[in-house]
């Protein structure tokens, strides 16, 4: 489980197709501290830890998990959010995540307002409808507040702390976003669709 609170930007230093997609992932972590592994959220996939180095760890990552995120477009110097899981008596500073991404939502439009960015973005249909207004979001792992929806649509605001300590600030229209829904919003679906 994770917060959607971003604690490091790391970049992709590594690729290789090795029956799954193995990638290396240069950290400002203290790596000493990281077990074998571990999970850690890296763009919002919840990826586990099989290697490390002094400033480095590795993730195999399956076909089933390239397929529905996008990761499938990391390249190598690639920025990534990272969170490491979360610790029974940590603060609770976002929502829960569980790293476990529902889909990609793209970029539409990006436009500053203000020293703020509204970024709006499109979801897949079949998730849309888990999307509320002032409701919760995760998008590469930066838990978020959805300010509004229009159909598939929603915006996000960006205040500058976010964009400077994650990977916010390079948005650009057309960005391939991975996205996981408020897993109460996917419960309270089910509950729905139950009655």
């Amino acid at each position: 489980m994770f917060t959607g609170i971003v604690t490091d930007v790391g970049t992709v230093a590594e690729l290789e197709q090795q029956g799954d997609l193995r990638a290396r992932i240069k950290t400002a972590y203290d790596t000493a501290g990281i077990d074998i592994g571990a999970s850690i959220a890296s763009d919002g996939v919840c990826l586990t830890v099989i290697a490390l180095g002094d400033d480095w760890y590795d993730v195999q990552i399956s076909a089933e998990t390239v397929s529905k995120t996008n990761v499938e477009s990391w390249t190598i110097g690639k920025r990534i959010n990272l969170e490491r899981a979360l610790k029974v008596g940590d603060e609770l500073g976002g929502h829960i995540v569980s790293g476990h991404v529902d889909g990609v939502a793209e970029v539409v439009e990006v436009a500053d307002e203000g020293d703020s960015t509204r970024v709006t973005l499109r979801a897949p249909k079949d998730l849309a409808r888990f999307i509320a207004p002032k409701g919760s979001v995760a998008l590469n792992g930066t838990s978020l507040t959805v300010n509004d929806v229009e159909g598939c649509d929603f915006g996000i605001n960006f205040i500058p702390h976010t964009k400077d300590v994650t990977t916010w600030g390079d948005v650009s229209k057309g960005d391939r976003v991975n996205l996981e829904i408020d897993t109460l919003a996917r419960y309270v679906a089910r509950l729905a669709e139950m009655t």
